[in-house]
């Protein structure tokens, strides 16, 4: 049998759940009486996607059921495999099949798998040659085909508290077998809360800075544990969910005039390395759809900020975008330009390509004058700007998109 010394296994690797009853959180999923864990204690598993954070356990919950199931548990990544691995999982399935035997496969990070290996795999989670399980950080709704997804239950898996987080470390502490006994370390409990703080619910961060923090001393200050995180504790993937949420909590906080919560999600955006002309460019946009007319000079100081952060760059800009998202904040609101132009938009649509009046087209050449471009024209100065003139076209006589 190898020995701990031998095992060169990371330690988040290491202490990685091995039965229900040492898997921490996800209660509503997997807490007892649960559905899912009578499927998975009967091996009567539906094919289904886990869907959460990082760190949520997707993975770990797969490799329980692998361990517990009777069925050939066939592991591969969406990112490293693709239509040629497929083709080889769907031969042994078969084969399977023919020896009575189920086959389940988990893909990890399905989302990362295109329309043509999605679709590939259908028929066969359809006709379940193939039991399914995959494993997603993305919402599924957006990024696995409808086909697939209709055929699969979804789990939502929560974010772990760091009370969950902070049990997990204790125990890869005590733990002689898989963790970290031998060295015995210190630690006071707040230091030990610190990291399951600075975790931000991926237990697996807080396993690798305690790994790495004890191989610098046996006596693990926060001094230590700060330069182990850095920053690596921010979590934030510029294309993934987490980067929609974060800019949509930001503009609904502005709309809501919470200026407060408004600088936290933009420090928490520009902390983790976000694109400062991003955000600069969300802040034009919400200068005119939340504020438009009720000030006009809210674009202008959006559009200046934005101006000044090409200049500067981060993260002396920084400031200058916390100005422009307060202003934003505290300014008063009128989305009456985005409604109005939104009735313009459908008009567009219902009525398609209506004809210019002829009275408001541009004459340039004696042809068009012959045809009537441009007569009757009332040049709004010659009228002290209060001519009576239609400008809509026939069928849209009168129409009144603006309150005013």
């Amino acid at each position: 049998m190898e020995t701990k010394k031998q095992n060169k296994q990371p330690l988040a690797d290491r202490m990685r759940p091995e039965t229900l009853n040492d898997f921490l959180g996800q209660d509503e999923i997997v807490g007892q009486g649960k559905l899912l864990r009578e499927a998975i204690s009967q091996d009567k598993i539906p094919s289904m996607i886990f869907w959460g954070p990082p760190g949520s356990g997707k993975t770990t919950l797969a490799l329980i059921i692998a361990g517990q199931t009777r069925a050939d548990f066939i592991r591969f990544s969406a990112v490293t495999s693709g239509l040629k691995d497929l083709r080889e999982v769907i031969k042994k399935a078969k084969t399977n099949e023919w020896q009575s035997k189920r086959t389940v496969l988990f893909i990890d990070e399905i989302h990362r798998w295109n329309k043509t290996q999605q679709d590939a795999l259908l028929p066969h989670v359809e006709n379940g040659l193939i039991t399914l399980i995959g494993a997603t950080t993305e919402n599924p709704s957006f990024e696995v085909r409808g086909a697939l997804l209709s055929r699969c239950r979804v789990f939502v898996l929560k974010q772990l508290t760091n009370g969950q987080i902070a049990s997990i470390l204790q125990r890869a502490i005590k733990d002689k077998d898989r963790g970290l006994a031998d060295l015995n370390l210190q630690i006071e409990n707040d230091v030990l809360s610190k990291i399951a703080q600075m975790s931000n619910g991926d237990p697996r961060i807080g396993l690798n800075v305690l790994e790495y923090a004890s191989s610098i001393s046996r006596k693990i200050t926060f001094a230590i544990v700060k330069e182990a995180f850095q920053k690596s504790y921010l979590l934030y993937d510029k294309d993934g969910d987490e980067h929609y949420n974060i800019i949509s909590a930001l503009h609904k906080s502005m709309r809501g005039g919470d200026a407060n919560a408004a600088l936290y999600w933009l420090s928490r955006m520009l902390e983790a390395g976000e694109d400062p002309l991003y955000i600069a460019r969300r802040l034009i946009r919400f200068a005119s759809e939340d504020i438009g007319l009720a000030n006009s000079k809210a674009l202008e100081q959006a559009v200046a900020a934005f101006t000044a952060c090409h200049y500067i760059g981060p993260p002396e800009c920084n400031v200058i975008l916390a100005q422009v998202v307060v202003y934003n904040s505290l300014c008063k609101k009128s989305n009456e330009l985005y409604i109005a132009y939104g009735k313009a938009k459908k008009d567009v649509e219902d009525f398609g390509n209506l004809p210019v009046p002829l009275h408001i087209r541009n004459a340039p050449t004696k042809l068009m004058k012959d045809l009537g471009y441009g007569k009757d024209y009332k040049y709004s100065p010659n009228y002290n700007y209060q001519e009576q003139q239609e400008y809509f076209p026939e069928q849209l006589k009168g129409r009144k998109y603006l309150k005013f």
